[in-house]
C-alpha cells in the first residue's frame, strides 16, 4: 500500500490545525449577530462580571497571593477564554479547584514559579488541543474525579478557618500546605479568637445561604459583601475590635499591570513542571465538565479542543499580566446562561465590568473583611464538595470506593499532584485486573458436545462435527497485555500434537501487540510441532492488527476464517477428508463483516478485503486519490 506524500500529509496535519484553532466566537459571528443578541450579552455580562468580583478576590487571597493577581486573572484570562475558546457560554477565571495547588507552589517557590507552571501549563494545554487530546480527558475516572475535588472543597474550607474565626499566628511563622499543619497550628492559635470577626463572617455566610431564596437578581455573595463592609466601615470594628480587612495585609491597585514576561529559568521549569501538569489536567477537566453543563442546559455542542487550545492560551497571558491559572467555572457559566447570554461576547462584557470595577472601585475593595470573604469561600467549597456522589460511590463496586477514598485521603493530607497520580494509577490496576477475571480461554472441543443444555448459538459448536485430530480453543475478551499470561497457560495445556488447532475469537474484537506477539509465538510452536493453526470467527481490529504486524501473512489469509464452519471445512481440506456442502451450514454471520460476503463459509480473500475498508485505510487512499488529482491538474 503507497503512503500519501509528505506535503499532502502536510495539508492534512495543517487543515486539522486550522479547524481546531477556530474560536467559537468565529463561528457565531459568521452565522449572524443581531442588537437583540448584544443587549442579552451585555445584560448576561454585567451581572456575571458583578459576580465574579468577590470570588476572584476570595480565590486569590486563598491560593496565598494578592487579591489584584484574581482580577487580573479574570479579566485577562476571561477575555481570552471567549474569544478564543470552542464553547458559546463558558465563563473562564480562576476558580477553587486551584486554590491547592497554586498555595503549594507559592508557599514553596514564590509567584515567580507560580507564573512558570501556570505558562508551562498553558502550552501544555494547548498541545493537548492540537493534538485532539480533548476527548480523551473525558476518560479520567469518576472516583478519582470526586475524590480530589472533595478533598479540595475540604482544604478550601479548612484554608478559611483562621480568617472565619479571627485568629492571628505569632510573627514570622507562616501557614503549612499540609491540612495536618494547619490544623495543629489554628489549634495553638485559638487564644486569639476575635468573637466580632466570627459575628461578621456568620452573617455573611447567612446572606449567602438564604438571599437566592428572596432573589436570583442580585448575587448573595455581593449583597453579603457589601452588607458587612458597610456595617465593618460604619461601626469601626476594625479599628474598635481588630476585624481584619483586605486592606490590613493587601493593597488593590487602581491601575492595569503593564505586561512582563515572569522570571523564567530551565531549573525553574525542572521544579514545576509536575504542578504545572496538575494545573494542565485540572483546568482541562474542569474546562470540559463547565461545558459538558453548558451543553446540557443550552442543548448546544462544545468543541473540546477548541476550548483546550483557548484555555491554553488564556493560561499563558495570564501570569505575563500578574495573574494566576484560570479554567472554564461552572457556577459562574451556569449564571450566565440563566441570565440570557447568547454568545461568548458575554464572557468578553464579563471581562470588561470586572476591568471598570477594578478601576474606578478598587482602593473600596481592601475595606471587605477577610471573614465575609471566608464565608463565601465556605459556600464555595461546600458546593464543589459533590457530598452525594461521594456518598453514593460508597455503593460502588469495592475497586472504586478504594480509589475514591485514597484520592480523597492523598488530596487532604498530602498533595494533589500525587492524589491524582495514584487515583489514576489505581484505577488503571484495578481495570487491568478486571478485564483480565472476565476474560477466558477454554478447551471446547468436547466440553461442549458434552453439553446437554440446548444452547441459541447457531454456531455452537456442539451441533457441529469436529474431525479426528481438530482442537478447538475459544478466546472471550480483549487479548492484550494484562491477560496474555491466562492465555498462556491454558493453551499450554493443549496436548497430543493435534493436527489442526482452532482457536476461535468470536468474542475478541481487540488486540494490543502483546497480543499479536502470543497469536505469534502460538503460530511458530504449532509449526514446531507439526500442527496448523487456524484463526476463526476474527472480528476487524484483530484482521487489520494481524495484517499490518505481518502475522496475518505468516499464518495464511486462508487460514483466517470468519466463522467456525469455514475454519472445520478448512481443517477437512487440509486433513484431505470431505468438506460439509455449503447447503448444509445455516448462514448465520458470526462477525459483523461477513455479512457482506457471498459465501461467508468460505471467506475467499475476505481477510484482506477488510483490512482494506477500515477508516484509516481508507483516509489513507482518499489522501492518495486528491494527491493524484491536484498532479493531474497541475499537469
Amino acid at each position: 500500500m503507497s503512503k500519501p506524500s509528505f506535503f499532502v500529509s502536510i495539508k492534512t496535519f495543517v487543515s486539522g490545525f486550522s479547524g481546531v484553532c477556530t474560536p467559537e466566537l468565529y463561528k457565531v459571528l459568521k452565522k449572524g449577530y443581531t442588537k437583540s443578541n448584544l443587549m442579552s450579552d451585555a445584560m448576561s455580562g454585567m451581572i456575571v462580571g458583578i459576580l465574579a468580583l468577590p470570588l476572584a478576590i476570595a480565590f486569590a487571597i486563598a491560593s496565598g497571593v494578592g487579591p489584584e493577581k484574581g482580577l487580573y486573572t479574570a479579566i485577562i484570562a476571561g477575555l481570552l477564554i471567549s474569544v478564543l475558546g470552542g464553547t458559546r457560554f463558558q465563563i473562564g477565571g480562576p476558580t477553587g479547584a486551584f486554590i491547592v495547588i497554586v498555595f503549594g507552589i507559592v508557599r514553596e517557590y514564590g509567584y515567580d514559579g507560580l507564573a512558570t507552571a501556570t505558562l508551562m501549563a498553558g502550552v501544555m494545554l494547548v498541545i493537548f488541543g492540537l493534538a485532539k487530546l480533548g476527548g480523551i480527558i473525558k476518560f479520567i475516572p469518576y472516583p478519582v474525579t470526586v475524590g480530589f475535588t472533595a478533598g479540595i472543597a475540604i482544604i478550601i474550607a479548612l484554608g478559611q478557618v483562621p480568617n472565619f474565626l479571627g485568629l492571628t499566628f505569632p510573627e514570622g511563622v507562616k501557614e503549612p500546605v499540609e491540612a495536618w499543619g494547619k490544623i495543629k497550628l489554628y489549634a495553638s492559635s485559638i487564644t486569639s479568637f476575635n468573637w466580632v470577626s466570627f459575628l461578621i463572617g456568620g452573617l455573611a455566610l447567612v446572606i449567602c445561604l438564604y438571599w437566592p431564596k428572596l432573589t436570583n437578581k442580585v448575587p448573595g455573595s455581593l449583597v453579603a459583601i457589601l452588607v458587612t463592609t458597610i456595617l465593618v466601615k460604619t461601626l469601626g470594628l476594625d479599628e474598635k475590635f481588630g476585624v481584619i480587612t483586605i486592606g490590613a495585609k493587601n493593597h488593590i491597585p487602581t491601575g492595569f499591570p503593564i505586561p512582563e514576561l515572569p522570571n523564567i529559568s530551565i531549573e525553574m521549569m525542572r521544579k514545576v513542571f509536575q504542578p504545572a501538569l496538575t494545573i494542565a489536567i485540572l483546568g482541562a477537566i474542569e474546562s470540559l465538565l463547565s461545558a459538558v453543563v453548558a451543553d446540557g442546559m443550552t442543548g448546544s455542542k462544545h468543541r473540546s479542543n477548541t476550548e483546550l487550545v483557548g484555555q491554553g492560551i488564556a493560561n499563558i497571558f495570564s501570569p505575563i499580566f500578574g495573574g494566576i491559572p484560570a479554567t472554564g467555572a461552572i457556577a459562574r457559566t451556569a449564571t450566565n446562561i440563566r441570565n440570557g447570554a447568547f454568545s461568548p461576547i458575554s464572557g468578553v462584557v464579563h471581562a470588561l465590568v470586572l476591568l471598570l470595577i477594578m478601576l474606578i472601585f478598587g482602593k473600596y475593595a481592601e475595606m471587605i473583611p477577610m471573614a465575609a470573604l471566608a464565608a463565601i469561600l465556605f459556600q464555595v467549597a461546600f458546593n464543589m464538595s459533590g457530598y452525594r456522589s461521594f456518598i453514593k460511590l460508597f455503593k460502588a463496586p469495592k475497586s472504586d470506593v478504594t480509589v475514591l477514598v485514597m484520592t480523597f485521603a492523598l488530596t487532604v493530607l498530602f498533595d494533589l499532584t500525587v492524589a491524582i497520580e495514584v487515583g489514576v494509577l489505581l484505577a488503571a490496576i484495578f481495570f487491568i485486573r478486571r478485564m483480565s477475571e472476565v476474560a477466558q480461554v477454554d478447551f471446547v472441543t468436547q466440553a461442549l458436545k458434552d453439553d446437554d443444555e440446548e444452547v441459541a448459538d447457531s454456531y455452537n459448536l456442539g451441533s457441529r462435527q469436529v474431525p479426528k485430530g481438530v482442537v478447538v480453543y475459544e478466546i472471550a475478551g480483549s487479548i492484550f497485555f494484562g491477560v496474555v499470561d491466562k492465555f498462556k497457560e491454558t493453551l499450554e495445556q493443549v496436548a497430543d500434537n493435534p493436527k489442526i488447532l482452532i482457536l476461535r475469537m468470536r468474542q475478541v474484537h481487540s488486540i494490543d501487540a502483546t497480543g499479536i506477539q502470543m497469536i505469534e509465538e502460538l503460530l511458530i510452536r504449532s509449526k514446531k510441532q507439526n500442527t496448523q493453526l487456524l484463526l476463526s470467527g476474527v472480528h476487524t481490529q484483530p484482521v487489520v492488527a494481524l495484517t499490518r504486524a505481518g502475522v496475518m501473512s505468516m499464518i495464511g489469509e486462508e487460514n483466517v476464517l470468519a466463522n467456525i464452519d469455514a475454519a472445520l471445512n478448512r481443517a477437512r481440506e487440509i486433513l484431505g477428508i470431505e468438506m460439509i456442502e455449503p447447503s448444509e451450514m445455516e448462514e448465520s454471520p458470526s462477525v459483523s463483516w461477513e455479512k457482506n460476503l457471498d459465501k461467508p463459509w468460505l471467506p475467499n480473500h475476505a481477510n484482506g478485503s477488510v483490512a482494506e475498508s477500515t477508516s484509516e485505510v481508507i483516509a489513507e487512499k482518499v489522501a492518495e486519490e486528491t494527491e493524484s488529482k491536484e498532479t493531474e491538474s497541475k499537469e
